[in-house]
């Protein structure tokens, strides 16, 4: 992980004990990312820890604060690897104050049934999480 640049994520959701919608942001920019999906967030600033990098990348992006809950952790020293250059590490986030909206890099989002696996043109790297999320989610109503 040491050569990757981190990168932090929202998996936004209706409840963090029981969530059954999912928030999903299509990537307006740039060009080669245009119209895929992702989980909202971004890059973590020199200096800047990753929670406090992941509530400022929600304010920016999507106008919003959230509560944080757990981390979807994965399975590379606890990060995913999305990209040759970036690891992604992820919460469940709750909107708290706000209502989202597409601000800087993405032009719409759409909230998703969280228990199946939705049939968007996700980014690469963000399609095992997605499944990985759903199959968590699926474990937490049993």
């Amino acid at each position: 992980m040491t050569d990757r640049r981190l990168v932090v994520a929202a998996a936004i959701v209706d409840d963090l004990d029981r969530p059954a919608w999912l928030l999903a942001a299509r990537r307006s920019r740039p060009a080669a990312l245009a119209g895929r999906w992702e989980f909202p967030g971004g890059k973590v600033d020199p200096g800047e820890g990753p929670v406090e990098a992941l509530h400022r990348e929600l304010v920016e992006e999507l106008g919003v604060e959230v509560e944080l809950g757990a981390e979807l952790v994965g399975p590379d020293d606890g990060a995913w690897v999305i990209t040759d250059r970036h690891v992604m590490r992820l919460w469940y986030v709750r909107v708290v104050a706000g209502e989202p909206r597409p601000l800087v890099e993405h032009d719409e989002l759409r909230w998703l049934p969280v228990g199946e696996s939705p049939d968007l043109d996700w980014l690469e790297g963000d399609v095992r999480i997605v499944d990985a999320l759903v199959e968590d989610v699926a474990s937490l109503a049993r």
